[in-house]
């Protein structure tokens, strides 16, 4: 099982297979707009700009688990990306990342990425999942990690090729 073969619903709307990014490095982020770490937007932009031409792409999950830290309406969240931190990047519909209604994907993700100690489950907004061209999940990151900081990671899954993986 990879990534691809799981679906998702835009913030438009519209389901979508994830099996449309074969052959690019993702990174899957549960998001939030009044969060101490929402600023990291304006970084996952950067990365966004700075790769996307070779392949690179980031999927946005916006999650209201963590003390209703995105509870207004989709349309409300993708203008509020857009217009303070010029959010172009891909964005899904609002999700749960833990519990019973946890979307497949987070329960895949952290099924093969489990945080410290172990746990599966997702602390706060703004975890990082790194996903190789292939579809497999390769590295989780915290919250706390700036998302430039991953760059060196991603530009070398860029680099890779998965056929000699």
């Amino acid at each position: 099982m990879t990534i691809y073969d799981f679906e998702a619903k835009t913030i438009d709307g519209t389901v979508e297979s994830l099996s449309e990014y074969k052959g690019k490095v993702l990174l899957i982020v549960n998001t939030a707009s009044k969060c101490g770490f929402t600023p990291q937007f304006k970084q996952l932009q950067e990365l966004y700009e700075k790769h996307a031409g070779e392949g690179f792409e980031i999927l946005g999950f916006p999650c209201n688990q963590f003390m209703n830290q995105d509870p207004a309406a989709e349309d409300e969240i993708l203008s509020f990306c857009q217009k303070n931190y010029g959010v172009s990047f891909k964005m899904f519909s609002k999700v749960d990342v833990n519990g019973e209604n946890a979307h497949p994907l987070f329960v895949y993700l952290t099924e093969q990425l489990p945080g410290m100690l172990g746990l599966k489950g997702i602390k706060w907004n703004f975890t990082k999942f790194l996903i190789s061209k292939d579809g497999e999940p390769i590295e989780r990151f915290s919250p706390n990690t700036n998302p430039l900081d991953i760059e060196t990671q991603i530009e070398q899954l860029l680099l890779e090729n998965p056929a000699i993986r």
